[in-house]
């Protein structure tokens, strides 16, 4: 194992991007990083299991004749170079074939979560600007309320929905299409982030992201040629599109998609049937999986060499539970969608590990704490998590898309998250600084939830905070102030789950509405959710503290 010290002192941003690139920080193409280079064998790319349990396997030469076919019937379509194609798709082969093909012609492919509803598909559709959207039956009808939705392919179309058919257009199509090189700093993907302002924002990320993926990969990840790697993350979010698609794909290393819905069984099963060997996922599966006891531990036991962890701080517990039980280290990674991971317990380097620490700065990256006015802070001292961007050459976020980034701040980028440093260079999570809410590992802004539940005739104002969860980290409560005509009870709270959850995402309703006469705000009209976050922490500790005097 090399040491992270000297891996971090010695890191050189040229010589890191030869290794990992078959083209060059100047000229490349992302399909040919990620499907083409590995193609001339018979190496497996892509392992497909259903929730039936129905399987296949896809080798690179098998997806890059796809991708050609699909590459061609997107620029029938009109789609070139800078243009973008969104998939609403759920983890099938189709998925990545229309990944492959739209970063073949030189174009910016967009995720478009499956839990999503027609709300946030059209603002995400619109802000882009998406040519084309490519979607299967399950997911088709939330298309229909997208006002001046792209052209769309469908898998299956039905016969009469004016859609394209995915399968018959791919095979009428011509079998080869010629890469289309572009410049480093071009986009190859098109991202968007919750807020707590507005709605969720763009951002691009360039092709020569993909050297950060890599490093990721291998540094903290520690994906050997020998390992059998299921990364749990839906690639219809950051996590799963950086590290379950492009970053393994781009080191010529299978894949695997599980396409049903997140249980025990199956993940015991999945583990068993792939001889997983290198697992990642979010603390919350982590958690479901623990609480499942020796119906998750008999199965798997043996058969993991590591497993780490993104999307929210780790618990101790987890990490005491996977070495007690399963003789498995588990380390925690910390990132966000602006810029991949970059602060981690590193499978791959030596480095002390410390209890309830993030980790150090990936090779390549240099992560400080700021004070309020921004300057650097010493250790032992809470601040803004932030990246020197001009000492981080791995470091790609170049602002959101069409809009102000008011994250960047001279050299720096603001994480909004608080951490401290300790005193041997690792830094310790503490706490978001802002009001995004993290909840079963997803970053849900608070305004998103608020803007669908005004959308209800019978609300006239509304609050979401993240209330602290021990199984979520945060759960989604609302404070909802209604029209004089309408009375806050079960049912309508009810109501007003199922309305958000049908407009914005599954994953984003309020699991608990509370209705009020007025809410916390400033004498200039602000909301003030920390007053409400407040309350409900409050509430909670006197609660706790009734529990343990009784």
């Amino acid at each position: 194992m090399r040491d992270y010290s000297a891996a971090a002192r010695t890191f050189n941003y040229p010589q890191a991007a030869g290794a990992a690139l078959a083209g060059s920080l100047e000229v490349l193409n992302a399909c040919v990083e990620c499907c083409d280079r590995h193609a001339d064998g018979e190496a497996v790319a892509l392992y497909c299991e259903d929730r039936d349990g129905h399987a296949a396997s896809y080798r690179f030469s098998e997806l890059r004749e796809r991708a050609a076919r699909f590459a061609n019937v997107l620029a029938a379509l009109g789609v070139g170079p800078g243009d973008r194609v969104a998939g609403l798709m759920p983890r099938t082969v189709e998925l990545l074939v229309t990944v492959l093909a739209t970063w073949r012609l030189g174009a910016v492919y967009q995720p478009l979560f499956t839990a999503f509803g027609p709300k946030a598909i059209e603002h995400r559709l619109h802000a882009s600007g998406a040519k084309v959207v490519v979607t299967e039956p399950g997911n088709r009808a939330k298309l229909d309320d997208v006002a001046h939705c792209p052209s769309i392919v469908c898998v299956h179309a039905r016969q009469g929905s004016g859609d394209l058919d995915f399968h018959t257009a791919l095979k009428a199509a011509a079998p080869e299409c010629e890469p289309v090189l572009m410049p480093g700093d071009a986009p190859f993907l098109m991202m968007f982030t919750s807020g707590t302002t507005g709605p969720a924002k763009p951002l691009q990320v360039p092709l020569r992201a993909i050297v950060a993926f890599q490093g990721y990969m291998r540094d903290a990840i520690d994906l050997r040629p020998e390992d059998a790697f299921w990364n749990l993350a839906d690639p219809g979010w950051a996590y799963g599109l950086y590290y379950a698609v492009t970053g393994p794909l781009s080191l010529g290393h299978a894949t695997l998609f599980f396409d049903g819905p997140f249980s025990v069984e199956s993940t015991c099963r999945v583990i068993d049937k792939y001889r997983i060997t290198n697992l990642a996922g979010s603390p919350t599966a982590y958690r479901l999986l623990i609480a499942a006891g020796e119906a998750f531990c008999a199965p798997v036991k043996g058969r993991l060499r590591v497993v780490s962890s993104a999307g929210e701080p780790l618990n101790p517990e987890v990490i005491r539970w996977f070495r007690e039980e399963l003789d498995v280290t588990i380390h925690d990674h910390y990132g966000q969608t602006e810029l991949g991971m970059v602060l981690c317990n590193h499978h791959g380097l030596e480095h002390p590990v410390n209890p309830g620490s993030a980790g150090y700065a990936i090779p390549g990256h240099r992560i400080v704490v700021l004070d309020d006015q921004h300057q650097e802070l010493p250790a032992g001292q809470p601040g803004i998590l932030a990246v020197d961007r001009e000492q981080s050459p791995l470091c790609w976020f170049g602002g959101y898309h069409g809009l102000p980034t008011k994250s960047f701040v001279g050299k720096y980028y603001l994480s909004g998250d608080t951490v401290e440093l300790n005193p041997d260079g690792s830094i310790s999570f503490v706490g978001r600084s802002d009001d995004v809410i993290t909840t079963s590992g997803y970053r849900v802004g608070p305004f998103d939830v608020e803007s669908a539940l005004i959308e209800h005739p019978a609300v006239i104002e509304a609050a979401v905070i993240g209330k602290p969860c021990p199984e979520r980290t945060e759960l989604i409560k609302a404070f909802v102030v209604l029209g004089s005509s309408h009375a806050g009870d079960d049912q309508l709270a009810e109501t007003l789950r199922q309305h958000v959850r049908q407009r914005l995402y599954a994953h984003a309703y309020p699991r608990e509405i509370e209705f009020v006469s007025e809410l916390p705000k400033t004498p200039s009209g602000k909301l003030q959710r920390f007053i409400l976050r407040n309350q409900e922490i409050a509430l909670q500790q006197q609660a706790h503290a009734h529990k343990a005097s009784a």
